[in-house]
């Protein structure tokens, strides 16, 4: 028996949201549209209405009795609600997520030049993620390094607010700081 060779995955053609023109199998449909006497109709009548002025016959709500259906073009239809879509995904923000590592017995220097970098982090708008990480046995320094987590939300208040107060992950106490809305 000889077996076939697959030639990649098949496509599958997606179906459209809406059926249209012949696709529509209800018998009778309230239409609407510009230009359109609204009113109930027998699907071939529909069909010839939006047939006679270069249209589509757009099923709009399936569940309704008698379906509703819409002529109009339904190709410009599909191509604005991409459009729209499209725009809407443009103007959705990106939310950036910036770290911070700090140790437990980080020093004042390195805590001041770690603090400035979250100050310009949240003034720029990104949120903040510090953490101690605790290697081997500093895990005994857990208060050391939830004070410091404090500390450096205390100094940011005027920048940001905290999200999430220090908590121990592992070997990782973290929080997390959101900038404050600037008007």
């Amino acid at each position: 028996m000889r077996r076939r060779r697959s030639r990649g995955p098949r496509r599958v053609q997606k179906e459209d949201k809406h059926r249209i023109n012949q696709k529509i199998r209800a018998k009778e449909v309230r239409v609407v549209g510009d230009n359109v006497d609204v009113d109930i109709y027998p699907i071939s009548k529909a069909l010839s209405m939006a047939e006679e002025k270069g249209l589509d016959l757009v099923e709009i709500s399936p569940n309704a009795e008698p379906p509703v259906c819409k002529i109009m073009d339904y190709k410009k239809f599909v191509y604005e609600q991409k459009k729209r879509e499209k725009a809407m995904k443009a103007k959705a923000t990106k939310v950036v997520v910036k770290e911070i590592r700090f140790g437990p017995n980080t020093d004042d220097h390195d805590y001041e030049f770690k603090k400035k970098h979250a100050e310009k982090f949240l003034s720029d708008g990104a949120k903040l993620k510090a953490y101690v990480f605790f290697k081997g046995r500093s895990i005994i320094y857990k208060d050391k390094g939830e004070i410091l987590l404090l500390r450096l939300a205390q100094d940011l208040e005027d920048v940001g607010k905290v999200e999430q107060m220090p908590k121990l992950e592992g070997k990782r106490m973290i929080m997390f700081i959101a900038p404050k809305k600037t008007k």
